[in-house]
This record gives structure tokens, sequence and C-alpha cells, in this order.
């Protein structure tokens, strides 16, 4: 067996599973989607439950790989680099024909309230992307990019809650709007320039 292997069962089930949700995601077509033996499974998870919980570290991993190329952008200003991932995202919804979203937003409303691991991995991923979000804000306002009366951690709050809200809206109206909205109320009024000090 090889990490290689596990790879596989972990990507071909993350695309089922953002497409249909935890509960209706069947172990054998993720196998057959990654072409691996039951007893493959076995050898790296423990059930289904222990599957489904390193599939969100994994949902989480790419997550953050793709937002880290934002944050390495030096020609982008830190307040631009959120705004570019929030609408990387956005786009890549749009091109799905909305469907899917964020896998650790779809998670939480499945799992949250049914399973306490469930719960409990979901919260650390919301708080180290919370944290992640929040470092930025802050080299912003020492940049003078945003304003430094903001308190920084409930504005990283109050903007991560508001775009797992976009994408909601987002997935039920199957239109870019509510992103738009986000977008302008976000980096144009609350995060803009002429509010900072």
């Amino acid at each position: 067996m090889t990490t290689d292997t596990k790879q596989r069962i972990l990507k071909a089930g993350a695309k089922i599973v953002l497409q249909k949700g935890f509960y209706d995601t069947g172990l054998a077509e993720v196998l057959q989607a990654a072409k691996v033996p039951k007893g493959s499974f076995y050898f790296y998870f423990k059930n289904k439950e222990d599957f489904g919980l390193q599939l969100v570290d994994y949902f989480a991993g790419q997550l953050q790989e793709r937002a880290q190329e934002f944050y390495n952008d030096a020609e982008l200003t830190f307040p631009e680099k959120i705004r570019h991932l929030f609408a990387w995202q956005a786009e890549a919804f749009n091109k799905n024909d909305f469907k899917g979203g964020c896998p650790i937003g779809n998670l939480a409303l499945e799992m949250g309230d049914r399973n306490p691991l469930f719960r409990k991995k979901l919260d650390q991923v919301f708080t180290a992307m919370k944290k992640g979000l929040t470092g930025l804000l802050e080299q912003a306002a020492q940049k003078g990019e945003i304003s430094r009366t903001l308190d920084i951690e409930e504005t990283a709050e109050f903007i991560l809650n508001s775009w797992e809200g976009a994408l909601l809206q987002m997935k039920v109206s199957k239109s870019t709007k509510p992103h738009e909205v986000f977008d302008r109320m976000i980096f144009e009024r609350f995060l803009c320039r002429s509010n900072s000090d």
C-alpha cells in the first residue's frame, strides 16, 4: 500500500461528497471511482466516519494550498489577496453550475449537528481559516490598507460568515449576484482604502 492510494481514495471521495453530501455517498462508489479494492480502504480508514474526518482534513488542505497562492502574490495588497481568493471561489462555483460550493461549509451544514467528532473537526478548520484571515487583515492594518480601528478578529469572522452565507444564496439562486454584493460590501465599503486611518 502507498500513500498515493490513500490520496486517490480521498480525491475520488472528495469529488463525490462535494456533489452528493457525505451521507448519500457510498463507499462502493468511492472505491470504484478511485479504482482500488475494498481492502485498500480499510488499510487507511477504520470506517466511513474515519474516512469522513480525514476528508475534512483533505478539503482543508486543498483550500489552504490554493489560498496560499493568492497570499504569496507580492504584487497584491493584503485586501486584494483576500478579494482575489473569494473571486476565484465564486468563479469556480459558477463554472460548476453552482453545484458543490464550499466543502467545509457543506459538511458543517450536513454533519455539524449530527456527529460530535465532525463538529469538533469542522470547528477546528473554521478556526484555522479565521486565523489565516486575521493574519492578513492585521498586516493590512499595519500597512494602512484598511482602518486600524477595526476589530480584526471580529472582522475576519464577519467576512468568513458572510462568505458562507453568500455561497448558500448562490447555490439556491444559481446566480453570482450574492458574490457581487458580498464583494462590493466587503471590499468597496467595509475594507476600502477611504476608510483607512
